[in-house]
């Protein structure tokens, strides 16, 4: 592991938030209603539990945060806040305590200015770039870290996966590093390299292949043609007693002959300035949960954060917290009722945009008018349809923000390949977003936006203009 630590500033700001806790009696937390919020909230409410100090908690959206009251002892944003007016509500005797990884509106010493405690603890201000070198949800971590609860740590892992902040570099870097250390130290986490095909604990291995969607191959939405490559390298499918084989079932020989054959099969259909980069997209560091049990969706930290994900998206922000904090029994039941019904959202999605061929390619992009798909998976479902598009162009989706809210939710999905480029689509879709009076931002290969309703096309076309030159593919 690194020698990485936290800065001697960020080291000190949670010494203050220590003891703004422990001089408080009564806590409102409020966190984001993605992964990365949902494992921050959960960080913090179990800290808090522990401490026996009585409070709330509350997942909002970004949009909510200007009306929020702050009538408690003390008021923590966690995975938000930074990049929002919310202590336009404060009063002279108003504790905050913000805990994000986005960019600030405010400065290091914005508490010197106000006649009210603000504290806020963020990467950037020490130069840490937050998105992918630490989520809310690590920061949230390090928090409980001032009080020894190391045991929290794999949480801090599953929230940086949660937030791609691995998606790059295929590992976790930065301060994710320190969590990870701790996660491994304490036993609750187990870090190896391993093919990048998601489903590695639950998905039949043929159809984890078939999934694959950086680039277009043979076997990609074909599974006929991906069990056709596994019996060509001997690689069986099926167990002695029947059960599809899963990619956590292979052996390291049968994982290499695989990565060699998804790399050859790379090399053949992708540019070749590109070609030095394959390795990256075919083989990643992993991480299991290891007081999880096996061939399960929680043991596997992609496939868990999936399954908050899903929570997030269906506004059962309860039961994800719940099995974050460990209380299991109920909660594994509802999740099973919200992963199916997620999925069945998805499914319905991918087909009404696939099979009416809503997808529309322009010379830089491409995009598809999602309407009447969830506000909250149309970024889901752009991702899910890459592999049916052109990967070489972004895709863009769009849908409208609610039945009451009719301008347009944007979510962008790309493959990691356009990313080496060093083209960060979050910065553009933010600029663009905000020339005409929308809002947006977010990671280089995933990221999204809202608009005015009357703003789609101005924005489809400035966007395209934005990257003339940048994709040389």
């Amino acid at each position: 592991m690194d020698n990485m630590s936290l800065p001697a500033g960020m080291h000190e700001k949670y010494e203050e938030a220590k003891r703004l806790i422990l001089e408080s009696d009564s806590i409102q937390v409020y966190s984001h209603i993605d992964c990365d919020g949902m494992c921050a909230g959960a960080i913090i409410s179990t800290l808090l539990d522990r401490l026996g100090k009585k409070h709330d908690l509350d997942f909002v959206n970004l949009d909510k945060l200007e009306d929020l009251s702050i009538d408690h002892d003390l008021t923590i944003f966690s995975d938000l806040g930074s990049g929002q007016p919310v202590d336009k509500n404060a009063k002279e005797d108003s504790k905050i305590l913000i805990l994000d990884h986005h960019p600030p509106l405010r400065s290091i010493d914005y508490n010197d200015g106000v006649d009210y405690t603000y504290l806020e603890v963020n990467p950037m201000f020490y130069g840490i770039d937050g998105s992918d070198n630490v989520s809310g949800g690590g920061l949230s971590y390090f928090l409980a870290r001032t009080f020894d609860y190391k045991d929290l740590s794999w949480i801090g892992v599953l929230s940086a996966v949660g937030d791609m902040q691995n998606s790059k570099t295929g590992k976790l870097v930065g301060l994710n590093r320190i969590i990870l250390k701790d996660s491994v130290d304490s036993g609750y986490v187990k870090c190896n390299s391993d093919l990048c095909l998601y489903g590695r604990e639950t998905r039949p291995l043929f159809v984890a292949m078939a999934y694959f969607s950086d680039v277009n191959l043979p076997i990609t939405n074909n599974r006929n043609e991906a069990i056709a490559v596994l019996d060509e390298l001997g690689i069986p499918h099926k167990t002695d007693d029947g059960r599809q084989r899963t990619l956590c079932d292979l052996s390291n020989m049968e994982k290499g002959e695989l990565f060699s054959e998804l790399v050859r099969m790379m090399s053949k259909v992708v540019p070749e300035r590109y070609v030095k980069y394959i390795p990256k997209l075919v083989s990643a560091d992993s991480y299991d949960f290891l007081y999880e049990d096996n061939h399960t969706f929680l043991r596997d930290a992609s496939e868990f954060s999936t399954a908050m994900n899903a929570c997030g998206r269906n506004q059962e922000y309860g039961v994800a917290c719940e099995i974050l904090k460990g209380n299991r029994s109920d909660a594994l039941d509802a999740l099973e009722v919200v992963s199916k019904t997620h999925k069945m959202n998805l499914r319905q999605s991918i087909e009404k945009v696939t099979k009416e061929n809503k997808i529309v390619e322009m010379e830089n992009l491409q995009y598809f008018n999602g309407s009447g798909i969830k506000s909250e998976i149309v970024g889901t479902v752009a991702g899910m349809i890459l592999s049916y598009g052109n990967w070489r162009k972004p895709m863009i989706g769009f849908t409208q923000i609610s039945k009451d809210n009719q301008d347009w939710k944007v979510s962008l999905r790309c493959s990691r390949l356009l990313a080496y480029d060093g083209i960060h689509f979050g910065n553009i879709i933010r600029e663009v977003s905000q020339s005409l009076g929308g809002n947006g931002g977010g990671h280089s290969v995933a990221c999204g936006a809202y608009i005015p309703y009357d703003k789609k096309d101005e924005f489809l076309n400035l966007f395209n203009q934005k990257l003339e030159g940048k994709l040389d593919v």
